[in-house]
């Protein structure tokens, strides 16, 4: 059996959630799927979450995996600082090596001194050119992620702010955008790349990813388009 690759299941919780929209529509369990899919698929992993305003205009946790993900975004509120709220501002990635020597945050990365989290990736949820939230991951030990780890919560970030941002504004499934058929297509030529990558060298997901990604800084193009390379290469030489 193929070995299951980490974004097959972002894959499967899209699909879900569009068949969950036939029905139901509701945003906390669309993004409760998301948040259970990027826990599952990011390793070290020990929660995950979604930071979106409430209809108050208020910052609040949703779907969150567990406990610690809420007691951790709630000091970020409440303090007013933190690296979930950074990525949201600053519409950009946040990797935290290690909370406890992390300097950017210094009230927040006391307050959680408590909590068993010591790495943290926050990626912003853009949608339309407008940020309408983070999603995030926490580890309980220092150095848990990379850089590969951001990318690849990148990759989720994608088509997941395009969907909440039509669940939030109650579209009709019919009425997804080509934006989440863009963004999942760009999401298949990864995995797949990484998958010929992982053949190719004997290696895990992870290295893959790397692999891919210094390809794609080489030709200054993005993962996708490195990807696409790789899958043509490997089709021209087999024909």
């Amino acid at each position: 059996m193929a070995k299951k690759l980490p974004l097959d299941e972002l894959s499967g919780a899209i699909g879900r959630i569009r068949r969950l929209l036939l029905t139901e529509e509701k945003v906390s369990t669309a993004v409760e799927l998301l948040a259970r899919a990027i826990k599952d698929s990011v390793p070290g992993t020990i929660g995950a979450g979604v930071s979106v305003l409430d209809p108050q205009g208020r910052r609040t946790s949703h779907g969150s995996t567990d406990r610690v993900v809420d007691e951790a975004d709630a000091l970020q509120y409440g303090l007013g600082e933190g690296p979930c709220l950074t990525a949201w501002a600053a519409e950009e990635t946040i990797l935290v090596d290690d909370i406890r020597t992390d300097s950017r945050w210094p009230r927040w990365s006391e307050a959680v001194r408590g909590l068993p989290v010591r790495s943290v990736v926050s990626a912003a949820l853009v949608a339309n050119k407008e940020c309408i939230g983070a999603i995030k991951v926490y580890a309980a030990l220092p150095s848990a992620y990379t850089t590969a780890t951001t990318r690849l919560l990148e990759l989720f970030a994608a088509p997941a702010a395009t969907l909440l941002s039509h669940v939030q504004a109650n579209d009709l499934p019919q009425q997804i955008s080509e934006e989440l058929h863009a963004a999942l297509e760009s999401r298949d030529v990864v995995n797949r790349a990484c998958g010929i990558l992982m053949q190719r060298h004997g290696a895990g997901y992870e290295r893959a990813l790397e692999d891919l990604m210094h390809h794609a800084r080489q030709r200054r193009t993005t993962l996708a388009e490195a990807g696409a390379e790789i899958i043509a290469a490997l089709q021209a030489g087999r024909n």
